[in-house]
């Protein structure tokens, strides 16, 4: 029982370093995308603060406002360069998992090739090409020696003889089509010897 309750298999993460990274990353990206969008609606803010300052005559703190004003637009020109590293960077650690994965199929290639040339050695495949050789080197013979038991003098009685029987098949008349008249007399004859029957009975008695 404590064998089977004491020991229990850890499920292997599949999310790498490099996954983590990634997601770190993006996640860093999501909220200077957020940080950057507060900066621009305090744009709008600072503006008309400006404005209401500058009508109600309080000109310094309308200029307090202009430099914090400033101050954000360069936070928000930072957070741009941010933004570009972090994509950056971003795209090269995935790009480098691409090549992990290639380089990972050229290894299992390569291995696989390594056991193929095991297999088939030099000399092996070299064996495996002389006995093809040797055998369509038979096949040949073979076929020229059953192509070759008749002369060149037999292969022309053989045409002599195809040619001749051509002509008297050209010869021969057609085979006739029409019913022969012997059928018809033979019919019209049988009603007559059977009056004659009579008389000869007559003669014999």
């Amino acid at each position: 029982m404590g064998a089977l309750f004491g020991k229990q298999k850890k499920t292997v993460s599949r999310v790498t370093e490099q996954d983590k990274a990634i997601l770190q990353l993006k996640q860093q990206r999501d909220k200077l995308k957020q940080y950057q969008k507060r900066i621009e609606l305090n744009f709008e803010k600072d503006i008309q603060l400006v404005k209401k300052l500058l009508s109600e005559g309080k000109r310094d703190k309308a200029k307090f406002a202009l430099r914090k004003k400033k101050y954000q637009e360069q936070l928000l020109q930072n957070t741009e360069a941010q933004l570009e590293k972090l994509e950056q960077l971003t795209h090269d650690i995935e790009f480098a998992q691409i090549e992990l994965q290639v380089l990972d199929g050229l290894k299992t290639g390569n291995a696989a090739l390594k056991k193929v040339h095991d297999v088939l050695s030099i000399d092996e495949i070299e064996k495996i090409m002389d006995e093809t050789r040797e055998g369509i080197e038979k096949q040949r013979e073979i076929d020229e020696l059953i192509s070759g038991e008749l002369t060149q003098e037999d292969e022309e009685a053989v045409e002599a003889e195809l040619e001749a029987i051509l002509d008297v098949g050209d010869q021969l008349p057609d085979v006739p089509t029409d019913k022969l008249p012997e059928t018809e007399e033979k019919v019209a004859e049988k009603p007559r010897k059977a009056k004659e029957s009579p008389s000869k009975i007559a003669m014999e008695a």
